[in-house]
């Protein structure tokens, strides 16, 4: 009965081993698939955006008065 509980424990051990690295690499990946939305989100945001933010600016620089070179 000892001999079936330590194979039993041992079995235990060694899928919870399999289980815990199989897990950081499945953490990797995830992380991956988030930056990769992060990035492609920002992308999305600086096409949809720039153009405004920059008549935005332009606008800004537009209304400053010119200053004389001395």
């Amino acid at each position: 009965m000892t001999s079936l509980m330590v194979s039993m424990t041992a079995y235990i051990a060694g899928v919870k081993d399999r289980f815990t690295r199989e897990e950081k690499g499945a953490t990797m990946v995830e992380y991956g698939i988030m930056v990769a939305f992060i990035a492609v989100l920002v992308l999305a945001v600086v096409i949809v955006l720039g153009p405004q933010i920059a008549n935005m600016f332009q606008q800004v620089s537009n209304e400053l008065p010119a200053v004389p070179p001395t």
